[in-house]
């Protein structure tokens, strides 16, 4: 059905339901009103178990109906009553199952603050969009930070709670208070010079800028750009701790960490000596655990280097080896007490047995072939010869024997052989005489 058709009421045939004419207003308001501001006070506020609000605001003339729902109620910063002067921002709709014209509320403020809120989600929105808030910019924290700058009001109760729970956790810290104004309209001027002037000193390691709760009237030179922008191009980590745990700044998106109290600040920024401690005593412990160990796996290794030492040990090994001659000795003696005696006895029965009876039988044999041999060498041999008388003439250089005097030349040195020597002569004269 088109919307063009609710105002064509002449022709009978267009007759709507009470859901449908209810649908099409829904749709017409809104599209024609879109996102708007009513103040007006509070009055017929309801609370459900759901956790919706549903109330009415109204004037001098008219009232109309409204509802919160339970997920957009965070974050508003006080708790509505009826008589309140406020501001909800929302849309116009109408709730179909009753005809009930009402504002579908996203936002509801205290009246004064409504402007504040805008002004707030515009620079949130231009800021964000020029990436002010992207985590890529975001400066890491010191761990263990010496010099610490606090940026608050001299006597504000946020700089107690930094002060005591810094001497608390990190009594190590040396904190630098620079005092300024946290509301008014000269705080906002005083933060950005105190910011320059932190950053000018090099003294800190990181800031902690902020304060202790408030209305957002209250808070909002915190969400001044000046205050951001400062912030943005401080080079030591800001850390913002601006009111309470439900208080969001324009700070807080652009510093480097956003805590929810001046007093979680100190706690973020700052080690727990006595985690600390623990630590370091378990550390502790553990490396004299290990030392132990490694003290007692170096003595056995010791031990066993010694041992071996002097194992190798010079006199040692002489030691070793004479105790080894020693035993081979004796077991020699013992071989030998054992063996001599049997071996005596195995020549003994050798010589009974084998040998005196080879002896005589073989003796008288070899002497029988001894005296053969012996007339066949006399036969044979020239001493016989010469011991009747013959001689043999052999030349004194060579030892050639002479059987002719045609072989003798004058004056040539002969040995000649008789039977009982020898006899030196020279060949004087040569003739062919013979006997």
């Amino acid at each position: 059905m088109n919307s063009s058709d609710l105002y064509q009421s002449d022709d009978p045939g267009n007759i709507y339901s009470p859901s449908e004419i209810n649908h099409e207003a829904r749709l017409h308001l809104e599209a024609g009103f879109g996102r708007v501001w009513i103040e007006g006070e509070l009055s017929n506020l309801s609370r459900p178990a759901s956790g919706h609000l549903y109330f009415s605001l109204k004037d001098d003339k008219a009232q109309i109906s409204c509802a919160l729902f339970r997920s957009n109620t965070y974050g508003m910063g006080f708790k509505p009553e009826n008589g309140m002067l406020v501001r909800a921002r929302g849309r116009i709709s109408l709730y179909e199952a009753r005809g009930n014209y009402q504002l579908i509320a996203d936002s509801l403020v205290r009246s004064g603050e409504g402007l504040l809120r805008a002004k707030f989600e515009l620079l949130k929105n231009t800021l964000a969009s020029e990436g002010l808030f992207d985590e890529a910019h975001k400066k890491p924290l010191p761990g263990f930070p010496r010099r610490i700058a606090v940026i608050t009001s001299p006597s504000g109760a946020a700089l107690r709670d930094i002060l005591t729970v810094l001497k608390r956790r990190w009594p190590l810290a040396t904190v630098r208070v620079y005092g300024v104004p946290v509301q008014g309209d000269e705080a906002a001027p005083a933060i950005v010079d105190a910011l320059a002037a932190a950053n000018k000193h090099g003294w800190a390691e990181v800031i902690i800028t902020g304060r202790g709760g408030g209305s957002l009237e209250d808070l909002w030179a915190f969400n001044e750009e000046s205050v951001a922008r400062a912030i943005f191009a401080s080079e030591l980590p800001v850390v913002a701790a601006v009111g309470h745990e439900i208080d969001f700044s324009i700070s807080d998106f652009v510093a480097d960490l956003r805590a929810p109290t001046p007093s979680a600040a100190a706690e973020l920024i700052s080690p727990d000596q006595r985690a600390l401690k623990q630590d370091l005593s378990s550390t502790r412990k553990r490396l004299e655990q290990l030392a132990r160990y490694q003290l007692q796996q170096l003595a056995q290794k010791l031990d066993h280097l010694a041992h071996r030492l002097q194992q190798q040990h010079p006199g040692q090994r002489l030691l070793q080896h004479r105790k080894m001659l020693q035993q081979a000795k004796r077991r020699l003696q013992l071989a030998g007490a054992r063996i001599i005696p049997q071996r005596r006895q195995r020549l003994k029965e050798l010589y009974r047995h084998r040998l005196l009876p080879a002896g005589q039988r073989i003796v008288p044999a070899r002497q029988r072939m001894l005296q053969d041999l012996a007339r066949t060498l006399n036969a044979v041999s020239p001493l016989p010869t010469l011991s009747r008388g013959y001689a043999i003439v052999t030349d004194a250089q060579t030892g050639t024997a002479i059987s002719s005097v045609r072989d003798i030349k004058l004056r040539q040195k002969l040995i000649t052989q008789l039977s009982d020597g020898q006899v030196s002569s020279s060949a004087n004269e040569i003739n062919d005489k013979t006997l």
